[in-house]
């Protein structure tokens, strides 16, 4: 492992055609978390709560861009690439001429370049370069990702980040302002327009999520973890369905909060932190998220705090719903050193069901794990994309189509083959609501989600009593410790049970047609 001792060098950019002096330019191949804070204080990009993290406010974008995602068409990516919503092409010509005019903006201010690296396994890591305007970006891209290696696997990418860099519509080929561009050939990825720190985790997300299958390695957005024992579960779902909050409950070891490779040997993490979602969050149920928000290091993203006591207000929403706490995964207790784990002995589909018709847990077959983690059906909790206000029912296939740039049938067919190779429990848990869709009945507590959690990892379930119900085809367990058993079966908690038919065959519906 590299340590916080490489040397820091400093270089000079010329000053141009007038007579203003050059302007310095550190380059610092792996800058230590204090010297970072200092320089994002001193240039006013972030201020110090009282409890030692930095707090940033990302301005208009609280959440990511994802109509503003392009992929270069160019190469192997032209005839590969899942093009369309998700996937926007960009011509290389104009692709070339955004590098270009990125590289001139950075240029003439004073950017940080730290080295990284992707991939918890030595045989997949991937070296990343990140070239920065800002000291706090580079801190959250410390906190994201792991020290560098002398000895990558491969080839390394490069991040261009230039927030205050507006993209020219009519010279570059983008939508908007706002650019968030992935070229396979050169290796570089260019972010302008945007302060959201989650683009650069998410940038280096789809960009191995488009070599490694290619090596046979199944690429999962899912938290995982282990237990003293060593077996293994991983948890599937969207940002906001509980994936940190559950993969950090109790004596467990988490490997990874939200992005894994599974290969021949077993899961291993992306990355080297954890990036979680902080709005109304509980010191007495998410203790470990909690005091890792409110250590030094720790990046706030749009966390509201009080301009003189310096305290953090997490329950304070008006900035966004989606506050965000970036950190090492060191600073969860019990957090695997290694980011790796053997083959799963249990898989979790959370979802968040806005609908308030799913049971809140229920176990699956394998031919039925394929079709809901095609669907990836979940709610949009509000603030996790720009313009979203409230929780939307959506389909999103992988749980995670955002960040898929090959055809979601890739990620189904290797998540099938370690599911056959491997056997695994499969189940589907309902983060979601109750009593009636969102707005009518109420969302299950944490407090049942985290007992059913334990159950499932216990192995409590595996000899309960199942029951079928007649929409969906699911398996109800008809008891759960701890979890009163009138919320196993939802319709029981709907005042009108036609109301709740009627819902829950509208969903089916909706179902069916997302898997095709």
């Amino acid at each position: 492992m590299v340590t916080e001792t490489r040397p820091t060098q400093t270089r000079t950019i010329s000053a141009g055609a007038d007579s203003s002096p050059a302007k310095p330019v550190g380059t610092f191949l792996y800058p230590s978390a204090a010297s970072l804070v200092e320089r994002a204080i001193r240039n006013n990009e972030a201020s110090l709560s009282e409890s030692g993290a930095l707090v940033v406010d990302t301005g208009v974008h609280t959440g990511r861009s994802p109509k503003d995602k392009y992929v270069v068409d160019e190469g192997a990516a032209h005839e590969s690439t899942w093009w369309g919503e998700v996937n926007h092409h960009l011509d290389p010509i104009q692709f070339a001429t955004l590098r270009t005019d990125v590289l001139a903006h950075l240029d003439s201010k004073e950017t940080i370049e730290i080295d990284l690296r992707a991939g918890a396994d030595p045989a997949y890591s991937m070296p990343v370069h990140l070239r920065t305007e800002f000291a706090w970006a580079a801190l959250f891209a410390r906190n994201l990702f792991l020290p560098p290696t002398d000895h990558p696997a491969l080839a390394p990418f490069t991040i261009l980040h230039a927030p205050t860099f507006d993209a020219d519509p009519a010279r570059h080929g983008t939508r908007s302002s706002t650019v968030i561009a992935l070229s396979l050939e050169t290796q570089t990825i260019v972010i302008a327009g945007t302060r959201y720190g989650g683009e650069i985790k998410k940038s280096i997300f789809s960009t191995l999520q488009y070599l490694l299958p290619q090596q046979g390695v199944g690429t999962m957005h899912c938290s995982a973890n282990r237990n003293q024992a060593g077996d293994v579960a991983i948890f599937f779902g969207l940002s906001g369905t509980g994936k940190t909050t559950l993969s950090t409950d109790g004596d467990r070891i988490l490997i990874g909060d939200d992005e894994h490779g599974w290969n021949d040997n077993g899961v291993f993490n992306f990355e080297g932190g954890c990036y979680a979602k902080v709005i109304n969050l509980s010191q007495t149920a998410e203790p470990g998220i909690w005091d890792a928000s409110h250590r030094f290091g720790t990046v706030l993203e749009n966390v509201v705090m009080d301009p003189e006591a310096r305290k953090i207000d997490l329950d304070d929403a008006s900035k966004t719903e989606n506050t965000r706490a970036a950190f090492p995964i060191t600073y969860i207790p019990d957090s695997a050193a290694d980011g790796r784990g053997g083959h799963p002995t249990n898989i979790i589909f959370l979802t968040a069901d806005a609908f308030g018709v799913l049971p809140p847990v229920s176990k699956l077959t394998p031919e039925q794990a394929h079709d809901w983690y095609l669907a990836g059906y979940t709610s949009k909790l509000a603030g996790t994309e720009k313009g979203v206000t409230e929780p939307q029912a959506t389909f999103s296939a992988c749980f995670g189509a955002a960040f898929l740039p090959l055809p979601p049938v890739r990620y189904a067919e290797l998540l099938d083959k370690r599911i056959a190779e491997h056997k695994p429990s499969l189940w589907l848990v309902n983060t979601g609501w109750t009593g009636g869709k969102y707005g009518v009945g109420h969302r299950i507590s944490i407090a049942h989600t985290r007992a059913i959690i334990r159950a499932i990892l216990a192995g409590r379930l595996d000899k309960v009593e199942l029951e079928t119900e007649s929409i969906f085809g699911l398996h109800l367990p008809v008891q759960v410790p701890d979890v009163p058993k009138e919320l196993l079966k939802p319709w029981l908690g709907w005042p009108n049970y036609g109301a709740y038919e009627r819902t829950a065959m509208q969903l089916a519906q909706d179902f069916r047609k997302a898997i095709g």
